[in-house]
Parts: structure tokens; sequence; C-alpha cells
């Protein structure tokens, strides 16, 4: 099967997913509004951090600026979560036994559910930073920052949705992709998503150093100030892509076990 006909094929795969999101509101509703609750909860109880000479100068130019990249980061891992569960959703239904008996390229099936990932993230870039604009955030390093933000929600979106589509076809079941979300919530509270790393002390500061979470956050949120430079995209965009490679790996893996098995 040629490459073209290989895009086709994901493409369709991608509208299609894309449109089912769409049709569950109620699915894709958290992936907006607990983002959006826990910055808003941030930005009242640290906004006189702000003040802190070390913060103004070499974080943010406020709490709120500093929360949207933490916002970016817990909404693609929601909807990233959420597309998987859809896709273990159609193993246990068995659509994704009828996709196998098509004629249809067996990388697109997966590729599909990807690139819609990528697609709800790079939308939920958009709608977070419109929020944020409108309640006083500033990009203030012009159309270049947001350009950067919107390529890392699409990448970090791409390494999530790979990570956990691998889960998703390899057990065939809603229940444990859920399951496995807890996991990866908890690393992003060990993270500097939702307080700086600067102001951590003990073993939290210890984990958060460690944890590439935190290194992707602070990119994302290099993107924000005046000044850019080249270790923000090194860590908003070569981390993701680096996870999207071993996401992407183990998921095509997944599917060849499967079809092996079948």
């Amino acid at each position: 099967m040629s490459i073209a006909t290989a895009i086709t094929h994901s493409a369709q795969l991608t509208k299609r997913s894309v449109r089912g999101r769409l049709r569950q509101p109620a699915a894709l509703a958290p992936a907006f509004i607990f983002p959006l609750f826990f910055a808003a909860l941030g930005s009242a109880s640290f906004n006189r951090l702000a003040q802190d000479p070390y913060f103004s100068e070499n974080i943010a130019s406020s709490f709120l600026n500093y929360a949207v990249a933490g916002a970016v980061v817990q909404g693609v891992l929601f909807g990233a979560t959420s597309a998987a569960g859809d896709l273990a959703t159609d193993i246990e239904q068995g659509f994704f036994e009828r996709l196998l008996a098509s004629p249809i390229s067996r990388v697109s099936i997966v590729l599909g559910r990807l690139a819609a990932s990528m697609v709800v993230g790079v939308t939920q870039v958009l709608v977070f930073m419109s929020l944020f604009v409108v309640f006083g955030a500033r990009v203030k390093s012009g159309p270049v920052g947001v350009i950067g933000l919107i390529v890392s929600g699409a990448l970090l979106g791409l390494a999530m949705a790979g990570l956990m589509a691998a889960i998703a076809i390899k057990s065939g079941s809603p229940e444990v992709v859920q399951g496995s979300f807890p996991l990866v919530f908890v690393l992003l509270f060990l993270s500097s998503a939702f307080f700086p790393r600067h102001y951590m002390t003990g073993w939290y500061r210890t984990v958060a150093d460690w944890n590439p979470m935190s290194h992707i956050v602070e990119g994302m949120q290099g993107f924000m100030n005046h000044e850019l430079a080249v270790d923000q995209f090194v860590k908003a965009w070569l981390i993701p892509l680096a996870v999207s490679i071993v996401g992407i790996a183990f998921a095509l893996r997944s599917l060849n076990k499967r079809l092996a098995a079948s």
C-alpha cells in the first residue's frame, strides 16, 4: 500500500475521530473545564507571588501568565486519555476488528487517532490562550510565542496520545486506559505545572527537578515572556517529540502483536 493511500486513510480516520469527540461533549468537557478551574484557583491563591522580584524577572509577569502552560498541559492530558479510551471502546465493541478486516492501511488506524489528538491539542491551546488573554494574560513574545505554544500543544497531544494508544491497543479495555490516567496526573502534580520549582523544597523539589513534565511546562511558559531562548524550544518541542517517537513505536508494536494474535 502506497504512502499516499496511507495518508488518505489516516486523514479519513482523523476526521472520524474528531467528529466522534465533538459528538461527546460530556467526555470532552473535562479537558477544558478542569484546567481552567485549576488555573483560576492557582491565580487566586498565588497571585501575590508575582510581586516577588525573582518571579517577575525570571518566571512570568503575572501568575495568570504562568498558569497558561499548566492549563494547556493538563487539558492535553485529559484529551489524550479520553481519545485513547475511545480507541479501547472501538476494540471492545468490535469496530477495531472491522477496520482490520477492511482494505485499509494498518498504520493509519493508529495515526488517525494520534492526528485527532493533535487537532484537539491545538484547539485547546487556542481556546485557553483566548480566555486567558481576556482575563489579563499577555503573550510577551508576540506571534512567535503563540506559534511556539501551538506547536508545543500539538506535539504534547501526539506524545500522550501515542503512549495512551499503546495501552489501549494492548489492553483493549477503556477501564485500563482510564485507570492509568491517575498515574499521569500525579506526574503532572509533581511538576512545576502549578507552582514554580524555585519556591519548592525537600523531596518535592527533587522530584520536580527530575520530572520531564516540569521541563516541558517551563519551556511552554517561556513562550509567554519577552525574550525567547533556544532551551525553551528544546524543552517545549524536542522533549514531547522524543516522547512521541517512543509512544508511537509502542503503539505500533502493540498493534502488530494484536494482529499476530488475531
